[in-house]
């Protein structure tokens, strides 16, 4: 890692605690499930990411590969094709970016193209060569909990414990620095509706993990359910789902509608500061 993006890092990372992050979410894939093929190009994709950091997002999260059930799997090399031209003109402009991938390969180009952040939905668990290039290339990692399939009758924060518990194991041996871990219960992935809303309820469990925990609730299926239309991708619902992981203990929040729920964490943030600081 370079002299500027270590930098870069340390700064992104000395936000966390002082104030709600917003991370800008940027998928350049044609079939994410909320904006597939949005922003394939690279035009709308610059623009899009453009547009994230005037309202406010801290750093941009690239992802080249949906991750949403039953999606495609994409090789190392289209992965890459998608992510080189893009990252390569966000680096130039000075963006702060992070790299949705869990192939290790893939994250150590993202680094190579000025990258800080890798943020791993597999939590250092599918590529045996994750944590070691995390390691290696000096970046820091949100560790999401991920599952194969869903399963109801499971505690869902006691296995998201078990789950960190294994990853963090990972990285103390590829010594990874513990101040460059981002924790993130991975809501609504292999989780009922019922568990992804128990999992941002009981959020407070995690903090004795002493690290900063993301969430992405934005536009997520589980949120048409309590909104009784199925509206998933209604704004109202996603905003009210980050308010209240944030009551209950997120720091960093994955987010498509990014003005908004800067706007609605700023409010949050002044309400919240202030009760604590009584």
């Amino acid at each position: 890692m370079r002299a500027d993006q270590r930098a870069r890092r340390d700064a992104f990372l000395s936000l966390i605690g002082t104030r709600p992050v917003v991370m800008g979410v940027l998928n350049i894939t044609p079939d994410s499930f909320s904006d597939g093929g949005s922003f394939q190009s690279a035009d709308t994709a610059l623009a899009h990411a453009d547009k994230m950091i005037r309202a406010g997002a801290d750093i941009v999260d690239v992802g080249a590969e949906s991750t949403r059930p039953g999606a495609v799997a994409v090789s190392e090399a289209d992965e890459l094709a998608r992510l080189e031209p893009i990252m390569t003109a966000l680096a130039e402009r000075g963006a702060t970016l992070s790299v949705d991938s869990y192939k290790a390969a893939t994250a150590a180009r993202a680094v190579a193209l000025g990258t800080i952040l890798i943020n791993d939905v597999w939590g250092l668990q599918r590529d045996p060569a994750m944590a070691e290039t995390v390691a290696a290339s000096e970046a820091a990692v949100v560790i999401m909990h991920n599952r194969a399939e869903k399963d109801r009758a499971l505690d869902i924060v006691a296995d998201i414990r078990r789950f960190f518990d294994r990853s963090l194991a990972l990285a103390a041996t590829a010594k990874i620095p513990d101040e460059r871990i981002i924790l993130d219960p991975g809501i609504g992935f292999a989780k009922t509706s019922q568990q992804n809303i128990d999992a941002v309820r009981r959020l407070g469990e995690l903090r004795d993990y002493g690290r900063p925990i993301l969430v992405g609730v934005s536009r997520k299926k589980f949120l048409g359910r309590w909104t009784g239309n199925g509206a998933e991708g209604e704004l109202a619902g996603t905003i009210a789902a980050c308010l209240a992981a944030a009551a209950a203990g997120a720091s960093l929040f994955r987010m498509h509608d990014v003005a908004e729920h800067v706007a609605a964490l700023q409010v949050f943030h002044a309400i919240h500061g202030a009760a604590k600081a009584r």
